[in-house]
């Protein structure tokens, strides 16, 4: 649990940064999760220049992880198909269900419904597995089937997907639309920068789900006594594909499908300050979802001083943040103070406002459908371990 006193200065924070910026630019809600000025489109940064020039991902954010103050943004809350950095909340949701040392015998249940063109570690029915080593499945090597076990272990997948729509609840990530536990694109599964970074800061205050996405190699299980060599996918982390290792990184985790393209949260830690960094469907395939992270990552050590946050990543409402109807009211209240109309009910989902969004979001996402309506995935591939460096897809 984090200290109660810097939950507020960053829940204080987040409506200081929504109410003077609403009388500015009246054309956005003054309740956009975690300040108005990341409900707006493009570039947000404050203080602070050199920004990398050829970033072409369609949206991206760079955070402090202590504070939580948002350092820049670009289309912060635009929602987009996750991949598999969905997982970070699979984990959130699931990680503290089971001790690591727990044991548990696949069966041909467990596997079923992995959707086709999945990524996978190489779980098999009829081998025990601890559950650290289904973790590392996850972690390392982004495995769909090793999902699939822990969300059977967990009840089924579709109290899986519940609880993980209420975790996204209770995190304040109401940009996220949860289909499937493992990512895999699926019409409506949606989610944004903002959300994925708080689904990645949420998780590395958990020493387990920190370890697991720190870790670079493992040994898993093949059945008897025999193992086999399982790397984590995170090129930043592993070096992998000629990529150059970030000094200082931590993690956090990759996603790839040949419908959403690539996505990145990364964490790292310089000087006593670590930084988070999401990256969401840059136009170069490959590595350079993996280059573009790099690149703001150095900016954000190098200018986080002197940057003026944009906004903050909201604290868990179970952790004491504030929700989106306090910070509406309170907004409100400061504007009618000021002598300016009260801004019209709203939210990071628009009209709809913070509890009722909550609710449209559970009752099936109409929102997400309303807002982008993708092809079916028939034919899409979920293949972080090698994606489009070398234009073939494995797995």
């Amino acid at each position: 649990m984090r200290d109660s006193s810097r939950l507020s200065r960053r829940a204080a924070l987040g409506l200081a940064a929504a109410v003077p910026l609403a009388a500015a630019s009246p054309s956005y809600a003054a309740t956009t999760i975690g300040g108005e000025r990341l409900g707006r489109t493009g570039v947000q940064v404050r203080g602070a220049s050199g920004l990398p020039k050829r970033l072409t991902a369609r949206a991206w954010l760079v955070a402090d992880h202590e504070s939580g103050e948002v350092l820049a943004s670009y289309n912060a809350h635009k929602r987009l198909a996750p991949a598999s950095t969905l997982k970070m909340l699979f984990a959130d949701t699931v990680l503290k269900k089971f001790e690591r040392t727990e044991k548990h015998k696949v069966t041909d249940a467990d596997l079923a419904g992995i959707p086709a063109g999945s990524s996978l570690v190489g779980v098999k029915p009829g081998i025990t597995y601890t559950v650290e080593q289904l973790w590392q499945g996850v972690f390392l090597r982004s495995g769909n089937d090793a999902v699939h076990v822990l969300s059977h272990m967990n009840g089924g997948v579709p109290e899986t997907v519940a609880q993980m729509q209420a975790k996204a609840q209770d995190l304040q990530a109401l940009d996220t639309h949860v289909v499937s536990p493992d990512g895999f694109d699926h019409k409506g599964q949606l989610s944004s920068a903002y959300d994925l970074t708080l689904f990645a800061r949420h998780g590395l205050a958990d020493a387990d789900f920190r370890g697991y996405c720190s870790t670079k190699t493992a040994d898993f299980p093949a059945g008897g006594k025999k193992t086999f060599q399982i790397q984590n996918t995170d090129r930043l982390l592993t070096g992998a594909w000629g990529v150059e290792t970030y000094d200082g990184l931590i993690g956090v985790k990759n996603g790839y499908t040949s419908n959403a393209g690539n996505t990145f949260t990364g964490a790292a830690t310089r000087d006593g300050r670590t930084l988070l960094v999401t990256v969401m469907h840059p136009k170069s395939g490959g590595s350079g979802v993996y280059q573009e992270t790099a690149q703001l990552l150095d900016w954000g050590f190098k200018n986080a001083a002197k940057a003026q946050p944009v906004g903050t990543l909201v604290d868990p409402l179970s952790e004491g943040g504030a929700s989106a109807a306090a910070t509406q009211k309170a907004a409100k209240s400061a504007k009618a103070a000021a002598g300016a109309p009260a801004a019209a009910d709203g939210s990071s989902w628009g009209p709809a406002g913070g509890a009722a969004g909550a609710a449209l979001l559970l009752a099936g996402g109409a929102w997400a459908l309303r807002n982008r309506r993708r092809k079916a995935a028939g034919g899409a591939v979920d293949d972080e371990v090698d994606d489009m460096a070398d234009g073939r897809h494995r797995r």
